[in-house]
C-alpha cells in the first residue's frame, strides 16, 4: 500500500492565510474543484490569524481614495502604481462588505448604528474564513506543507508534492493551477504567528523559473516588549522611549526614528512607555488587540505607566515587500499555471519600498488572493490533459547532490547570524552585506550539497530561509542609493535614476535586471 497520496485537481492552493483563503474562496465561486493544503491548520496558523488587523478599506469617494494614495507614496520611495492602488482599493472595499453579509464578521459600529470595517480580530477573521471555504466545497489538508512544485515537458507548473505531518506519508497533488499564497519569510525570528513564514513558497517558485522583484526592501523590523513576541509597532506611536539611566532617548519613534532604537539597542537597552495614550486610547487598545496586554498582565507590567523594555525582531518579507513578481493584474507569474498571492508576492505594486503590518498588507491578501484564485481557475478550464507528465522541481533540502551533509537547525542558525542583527540587516552598509552575502552563498553551496533532515519539510524550510536572504543582499547590494525600507549608510538619500523597480533570480547564481514600474492590467 503506497503511502503517498494521490489527488487530482483543477486549482491547488498552497497556505490557508488570508491570501489563500480568499484564493480558495473565489476559485471554487467560479465553479472549480479546489484542494487547500497548510503547513499549519488553515484557520488558526500565521501572522493574521495570531493578531487583529486594519484593513485598508477606504469609502468609493475621489478624494478619501486620493488621499488614501497619496499617503503612503512619499514612504514607499514613489515605486507604487495608481492604477494597481485603485484596483486593491475597490476589491477590497466590495470584499469587506461581501464578508460582512456572508461570513456574517461582527464588525463594531459607530454612534450611527453603522459598521466600522476598516480592520478585523486576526482569530475570528481566519475562523469565519475557514468555515467559508469548507462550505465552497474546497478539500483542505491541514499540518501539509507544500515542499516542490511539478512541472510538464514544457515547464508549465502542474501540480506540487508536499508532507503529512500528522497523517503520514507524502502527497502529490495534481492541478490545472497552482496558488502559492506559503507568506513571507521572517527567518524563524521569534515574531508572533510567523513561525510558519520561512520561503517555502518563493523557494519553490524559483526553483520552476519565476523571479522576484523588491528583495531589497525586506528588513522590517517590529518593535516588541523584550519580554513578548507580539509586535504591534501601531501602538508605540503613542510610546515615549528611555535609555536605560531613565533619560529620553533623542529621535526614537515607531515610524520615523526605528533606526535610532536599533543603533542604541547594539549597546544598550532601549525602554519604552505608552505615556502618550489617553483614557479613550487606552481603552481602544486593549479592545483591539487583548494578546498585546495580556504578557504585559502577567508580569505586572502597566505599559501605559511602567517603562519596560524593548526589543526589535525582524519580520523580513512579512511587513516588507519583496516577494514574487507578477506579470499582470490576474496575480499570474511568468512561469504558466503559477500564480502567487499575499506576502509571498510582492507588495511593491500598491506600497512602493515600504508597507509594514495590517492595513495594506491585509488588503493585497484579500485582493490579490481574489483574482488569482479566479484567474487559477478560469487557466484551470483550458488545460486539457491533466494527466501528462509532471516532474518534481525541488532541489536544495529534498535531494542532496553529495558532500558533506549540513542539519536543518545548524542551518537556520547561520543564516540567522547573517540576517537577524540589526548592523547587518537593518542598518546597511555595503561592507557589512558583503561579506554576509559571501558567507550566505557558502551555506547554499552546503545546502545543494548536502542539507538533509528526518522531517524534509525542515530541510526546505532551512533552504528556503537560506535562498530568500541570498535574494535580499544580492538586490540591497545593487541598489546603490537609499529608498523606502533600504537605508544604506554608505549611500544616504535616494538617487532618481534608481525611481525604478529591482528585479531578482536565480538559485546558484543570483541576477538583477532594472524594471519598469508599470505591470500589464
Amino acid at each position: 500500500m503506497s503511502d503517498v497520496l494521490e489527488i487530482e485537481t483543477d486549482v491547488l492552493v498552497a497556505g490557508g492565510g488570508p491570501a489563500g483563503t480568499w484564493a480558495a474562496l473565489r476559485a471554487a465561486d467560479a465553479g472549480a474543484d479546489v484542494v487547500l493544503v497548510d503547513k499549519g491548520w488553515c484557520g488558526a496558523s500565521g501572522a493574521t490569524a495570531a493578531a487583529g488587523t486594519g484593513v485598508w478599506y477606504v469609502e468609493p469617494d475621489p478624494q478619501a481614495r486620493e488621499e488614501a494614495m497619496a499617503s503612503r507614496e512619499a514612504l514607499g520611495g514613489y515605486l507604487a502604481d495608481r492604477a494597481w492602488m485603485g484596483r486593491v482599493l475597490d476589491e477590497t472595499y466590495a470584499g469587506m462588505n461581501e464578508f460582512a453579509a456572508r461570513g456574517r464578521y461582527p464588525f463594531p459600529v459607530d454612534d450611527d448604528g453603522r459598521q466600522i470595517r476598516r480592520g478585523v480580530q486576526g482569530p475570528e477573521y481566519m475562523r469565519r474564513m475557514r468555515m467559508l471555504v469548507r462550505r465552497a466545497g474546497v478539500r483542505i489538508l491541514d499540518h501539509s506543507p507544500l515542499l516542490e512544485l511539478l512541472t510538464d515537458a514544457d515547464g508549465a507548473v502542474v501540480g506540487a508534492a508536499g508532507q503529512r505531518r500528522q497523517a503520514g506519508g507524502d502527497y502529490r497533488i495534481r492541478a490545472g493551477a497552482v496558488v502559492l499564497a506559503t507568506g513571507g519569510c521572517a527567518f524563524a525570528s521569534g515574531a508572533l504567528g510567523t513561525h510558519v513564514d520561512t520561503g517555502d513558497g518563493t523557494l519553490a517558485a524559483a526553483e520552476v523559473g519565476a523571479h522576484l522583484s523588491g528583495m531589497e526592501f525586506s528588513n522590517a523590523y517590529a518593535i516588541a516588549p523584550a519580554h513578548s513576541s507580539v509586535t504591534k509597532t501601531a501602538y508605540y506611536s503613542y510610546a515615549s522611549f528611555y535609555r536605560a539611566d531613565g533619560t529620553v532617548l533623542e529621535g526614537a519613534g515607531s515610524t520615523r526614528g526605528r533606526s535610532v532604537i536599533a543603533r542604541t539597542l547594539l549597546s544598550e537597552p532601549v525602554l519604552a512607555r505608552l505615556d502618550h495614550a489617553g483614557p479613550a486610547e487606552r481603552e481602544a487598545m486593549r479592545c483591539g488587540q487583548p494578546n498585546f496586554f495580556l504578557a504585559f498582565d502577567r508580569a505586572g507590567i502597566d505599559p501605559f505607566t511602567d517603562r519596560f523594555p524593548i526589543t526589535l525582531l525582524a519580520e523580513g518579507t512579512v511587513r516588507g515587500t519583496g516577494g514574487i513578481a507578477l506579470a499582470s493584474t490576474a496575480c499570474d507569474t511568468d512561469v504558466p499555471g503559477l500564480y502567487a498571492a499575499g506576502d509571498v508576492a510582492t507588495r511593491e505594486y500598491i506600497c512602493g519600498g515600504f508597507t509594514g503590518g495590517g492595513s495594506h498588507n491585509a488588503a493585497w491578501a484579500l485582493s490579490s488572493g481574489s483574482w488569482a484564485g479566479r484567474a487559477a481557475a478560469a487557466h484551470a478550464r483550458t488545460v486539457a490533459d491533466r494527466r501528462r507528465a509532471a516532474v518534481p522541481a525541488g532541489g536544495a533540502g529534498l535531494r542532496p547532490a553529495g558532500g558533506e551533509g549540513i542539519t536543518a537547525r545548524e542551518m537556520v542558525r547561520e543564516v540567522q547570524d547573517q540576517v537577524l542583527p540589526y548592523d547587518l540587516n537593518y542598518l546597511r552598509h555595503g561592507d557589512r552585506l558583503a561579506p554576509a552575502l559571501e558567507t550566505l552563498h557558502g551555506l547554499w553551496r552546503e545546502a545543494r550539497a548536502g542539507l538533509a533532515d528526518a522531517d524534509p519539510w525542515r530541510a526546505r524550510e532551512a533552504a528556503a530561509m537560506t535562498a530568500v536572504a541570498r535574494w535580499m543582499y544580492t538586490a540591497a547590494l545593487a541598489r546603490d542609493e537609499s529608498r523606502g525600507m533600504h537605508k544604506r549608510e554608505d549611500r544616504p538619500g535616494s538617487d532618481p535614476t534608481w525611481h525604478h523597480r529591482l528585479d531578482v533570480g536565480g538559485l546558484d547564481e543570483p541576477w538583477t535586471r532594472s524594471a519598469a514600474l508599470e505591470v500589464a492590467a
